[in-house]
């Protein structure tokens, strides 16, 4: 079979390059939005990965603690509700960055006014509250554990003795908690200090 010129498709026409300033390129590079979505998956999966784990910890010693005490079921279960909580402050910071990464310059319309310095701080503020929210929900997980095991085992006859273990562990679930709220502060922010500014002209 032989096949001549003729019965290939003709070439796609060649789509004519439009000039970019100079030195857009380095301040706003085409992998800076990469870098601000890493940092809102950042910030969403580790403040889920805390929450997943100090709602796990906490909740297996509340089912092993509820058979044999399930008068404290509900009292025991603020380092559930604690832990749970730090999904929504990765939520916050991944929606406050992805809302602020653009794919074009509303100027321009050719390049990405998203700077290399907006990427870095997108980036960082979403591992900053992150890694601070895995990091509260691991020491959540832990001490809720252990506390409320310590109030399931306190005797029923002292009521005095069960109020003062179980203040004991609010107060370490208060501080603990106070983890991941220093990340979302910082993680704000970072998060709204950007930069649009690509031409350095």
């Amino acid at each position: 079979m032989n096949l001549s010129e003729e019965s290939f498709p003709p070439p796609p026409p060649k789509l004519p390059l439009i000039p970019m300033p100079e030195g857009v390129l380095e301040l706003c590079p085409v992998y800076g939005p990469l870098l601000g979505f890493m940092g809102a998956m950042s910030a969403l999966v580790f403040s889920n990965l805390g929450a997943a784990y100090g709602t796990g910890k906490a909740g297996q010693a509340l089912s092993a603690t509820g058979v044999t005490r399930p008068d404290l079921t509900f009292k025991n279960i603020i380092p559930i509700v604690m832990a749970g909580v730090l999904g929504i402050f990765g939520l916050i910071i991944a929606v406050v960055i992805g809302t602020g990464i653009q794919p074009f310059s509303k100027g321009s319309g050719t390049y990405s006014d998203y700077s290399l310095y907006t990427a870095c701080a997108h980036l960082c503020s979403g591992l900053t509250v992150g890694l601070a929210s895995l990091a509260c929900g691991i020491c959540i997980g832990i001490s809720g554990d252990a506390g409320i095991r310590s109030v399931a085992e306190a005797p029923k006859h002292k009521p005095a003795h069960v109020t003062k273990v179980y203040v004991g562990m609010v107060l370490i679930q208060g501080c603990a908690s106070a983890l991941a709220m220093y990340g979302l502060i910082i993680a704000l922010l970072m998060s709204i200090n950007v930069s649009t500014d690509c031409n350095p002209q």
